[in-house]
């Protein structure tokens, strides 16, 4: 499949699609396990949920959601030992940083635009040089909603100064989908990302589907 539309910029969700930082978000998490006498888990038991952040990790570590008691406290915890250790064990995903390298010879913007806050997306971005070469760096806190609602994504393509006609967005999250959808652009699931367990891709009805990062240049008109 190739776009049937003039595609000046591509926007990533973050964690799960230009990241694999599942280790790190679940070694915060069973930090706090161990901490308490509990047993550490696996790092795969954290990977399926690391795309829900704090809410998922908690949930795997300690069965807890956010209206059981306790929640808050928890979460600023695992906040303060993912602080410490964000960037230990994060790469991109194989294949993400030849696809930014393409997309920019094909003269093409690229941006970000995730549900992670600024306290966490800025000094991780900062720490690999190739976010240096984004056109928006868009947080979950950068205007007053986050996704699925569309204002980020809005925000981010005001700062690349594209409209929805030219641009997509590439995600491992049916909130990615849903706010792509409610921007008005093409919307890519990752599948390769951080799914949840028994996700079901197709029912998010994303324009399209990649396995791996490479891929979507196949969606893309030729240079």
């Amino acid at each position: 499949m190739i776009w049937r539309r003039d595609i000046r910029c591509v926007l990533f969700d973050l964690d799960g699609t230009l990241i694999d930082s599942a280790a790190d978000l679940g070694l915060s998490a069973d930090e706090m396990r161990t901490a308490r006498g509990l047993p550490s888990l696996p790092v795969q038991a954290y990977r399926a949920s690391a795309g829900s952040g704090a809410r998922g990790m908690l949930r795997v570590a300690f069965g807890l959601s956010p209206e059981d008691h306790g929640f808050a406290e928890l979460r600023e915890e695992f906040f303060a030992n993912y602080e410490r250790r964000m960037t230990r064990l994060t790469r991109t995903f194989t294949g993400v940083e030849f696809l930014l390298l393409a997309l920019r010879e094909r003269g093409m913007l690229w941006g970000v635009v995730t549900n992670k806050s600024r306290r966490f997306t800025e000094p991780l971005t900062a720490s690999m040089p190739l976010f240096g070469a984004a056109a928006t760096i868009v947080s979950g806190d950068t205007t007053p909603h986050a996704k699925p609602h569309p204002a980020p994504l809005v925000e981010a393509m005001r700062q690349a100064a594209v409209s929805p006609a030219h641009c997509i967005y590439v995600g491992d999250d049916e909130r990615d989908i849903q706010a792509g959808k409610a921007a008005g652009v093409a919307t890519v699931a990752a599948r390769y990302g951080y799914l949840g367990v028994g996700t079901d891709v197709e029912r998010w009805r994303a324009d399209a589907a990649i396995d791996e990062p490479l891929q979507l240049l196949n969606l893309l008109n030729p240079a």
